[in-house]
């Protein structure tokens, strides 16, 4: 860790040193993996207490940038995308976008992983996504087991697309998007038959490695999706409600 290029002002000294060692470790002086200094190190190198060098980290941790493996270490850490998806996903809650807004984005993002998976996807990948399409279509008939397993399926057709930004900026999307589903089953014909059809074909496309069908059959899919939304009445005028997002809610 590299000595603070101006010492540290009166004023919320705590919140100067996140932001200097944020600063290091965006510019690659600090990387994942790297150990910082002690607490008391660190006062002297910024010329303040330890107590609030303390709470600067604690915001760091907060923020994702660093974890405690242990009570004495801090240790840079590149932050979880379940941490960012939680954080966006209540940002544009609060925002209350619409079904709209989030349909005209995954127009564009679900047949992009679609296609990434049906480029890169490994063996054994795809044989992951079959067993997650399996359990979606035993549950056939049960509405939250549908919902929860098409969040898995469409997380994991984008992890296998092996595009690190591509997931990040997708996940907080799905989350809100497809709690649609809980308005939609009532009122759609042939629901749960749909969602099954729709992900057999998307499978079947990334298996073949066919990239063009699988962005097709992922973009019809929420073509679809648009026309339930439709049906059941929530118009631009309806806010997406949250969903709760825990910290320990994974993309899996």
């Amino acid at each position: 860790m590299s000595h603070p290029e101006k010492p540290v002002q009166s004023g919320y000294a705590y919140q100067k040193i996140a932001e200097e060692i944020e600063a290091q470790i965006l510019r690659g002086d600090l990387k994942p993996g790297d150990l910082l200094p002690g607490e008391t190190e660190m006062g002297s190198l910024f010329g303040v207490t330890r107590s609030t060098v303390r709470e600067g980290l604690r915001q760091l941790e907060t923020d994702g940038l660093i974890h405690r493996p242990s009570p004495r270490r801090m240790e840079v850490t590149v932050p979880p995308v379940d941490l960012l998806t939680t954080r966006a996903t209540r940002a544009m809650a609060l925002m209350k976008v619409t079904f709209r807004e989030l349909v005209e984005v995954a127009m564009v993002m679900e047949p992009l992983a679609a296609r990434t998976a049906a480029e890169r996807a490994t063996p054994e990948e795809i044989e992951d996504l079959q067993q997650l399409h399996a359990a979606l279509v035993a549950s056939e008939g049960q509405l939250e087991e549908t919902i929860e397993l098409d969040e898995k399926f469409h997380s994991r057709v984008t992890e296998i697309g092996h595009n690190r930004v591509l997931g990040p900026a997708r996940e907080p999307v799905g989350l809100l998007l497809f709690r649609g589903f809980e308005h939609i089953a009532p009122v759609a014909t042939n629901f749960y038959k749909r969602q099954i059809e729709a992900h057999s074909n998307i499978l079947a496309a990334i298996r073949d490695r066919d990239v063009e069908r699988a962005s097709k059959w992922a973009r019809m899919h929420i073509e679809d999706f648009w026309r339930g939304v439709q049906l059941a009445g929530l118009d631009d005028a309806n806010p997406v409600l949250p969903r709760p997002v825990s910290h320990t809610e994974g993309v899996t």
